[in-house]
């Protein structure tokens, strides 16, 4: 019997009789609908696994593989994701408010339209995401990775963006009111100006 366990009280969640992996028991337990609000799944192994609206408030997943897993309009908001390794993971519409991902690998991971308000993203890989649409505002991008990303139309108002790099980073349409960008590298990134797009070079 593999159990999933609460986070802080550690009383069982779900419990499986047939899974042999965690995998498999996380994915047992969301097409059973089990709420798996606060659930302890540090550092488990999620690759690819199929996780479409599910229920994962306050979760504790730091350090899990969840690299190509579809997180698609899942509820993650505060849920402990530092660490996480999140690779091409499809996070399209999720929630993510208050969601801790610092130091979380997002490389190439869709975030359109995901809800990051203030999120913890310090520090964070999103080199290569597509964040288009994403809500951002009050999120702490500090020192993260932008690279090559996609933030077209995103809602960056307030956000903290200090020493990010933005490098060749698409933010035309986005709402950069009252974002911090002290010692952001901006170097080619694409910028619409009125109807124009243009590169903007950090010096």
């Amino acid at each position: 019997m593999i159990k999933i366990l609460h986070r802080d009280t550690k009383a069982v969640l779900y419990h499986s009789e047939k899974a042999a992996i965690i995998k498999e028991v996380v994915v047992e337990a969301v097409a059973n609908g089990a709420n798996l609000t606060e659930a302890d799944l540090t550092g488990a192994d999620l690759t690819k696994v199929s996780l479409i609206e599910a229920d994962l408030n306050r979760a504790n997943l730091s350090g899990a593989d969840l690299s190509g897993a579809d997180l698609r309009g899942a509820d993650l908001r505060g849920a402990d994701l530092s660490g996480a390794d999140l690779t091409g993971a499809d996070l399209y519409e999720a929630d993510l408010r208050g969601a801790d991902l610092s130091g979380a690998d997002l490389r190439g991971a869709d975030l359109t339209k995901a809800n990051l308000i203030e999120a913890d993203l310090n520090r964070a890989n999103l080199s290569g995401a597509d964040l288009s649409g994403a809500d951002l505002n009050r999120a702490d991008l500090n020192r993260a990775d932008l690279n090559r990303a996609n933030l077209s139309g995103a809602d960056l108002t307030v956000a903290n963006l200090n020493r990010a790099d933005l490098n060749r980073a698409n933010l035309s349409g986005a709402d950069l009111t009252g974002a911090n960008l002290t010692k952001a590298n901006l170097t080619e990134a694409t910028i619409l100006l009125g109807n124009r797009k243009v590169a903007a070079y950090s010096t």
